[in-house]
């Protein structure tokens, strides 16, 4: 089992952990402008690169998110930083 660290709580068993998707990847903004196709990429279509990936996650126990670069080859988590408000 990975062990991933929660930047509140700590180190953790990695089944406390919810994948939230690619860090940049924003929802589109507006209702009746977003195309069926810009919903469908946002929806499904993921960078997945080899190597080093930023990440968003939320660590069930305490509900907090947070950002997590890791190499998705060997699994070796690089950082775990907490995902602050805008404004902050």
């Amino acid at each position: 089992m990975q062990i991933f660290t929660c930047p509140f709580c700590g180190p953790r068993p990695e089944t406390e952990f919810h994948f939230a998707g690619d860090l940049g990847n924003l929802r589109p903004e507006g209702f009746t402008d977003v195309t069926t196709e810009t919903w469908t990429d946002y929806l499904f279509s993921h960078k997945n690169p080899k190597g080093e990936s930023k990440e968003v996650w939320k660590h069930l126990t305490c509900m907090e998110v947070f950002t997590m670069t890791r190499d998705t080859v060997t699994h070796k988590v690089a950082s775990s930083t907490a995902l602050l408000p805008e404004g902050f």
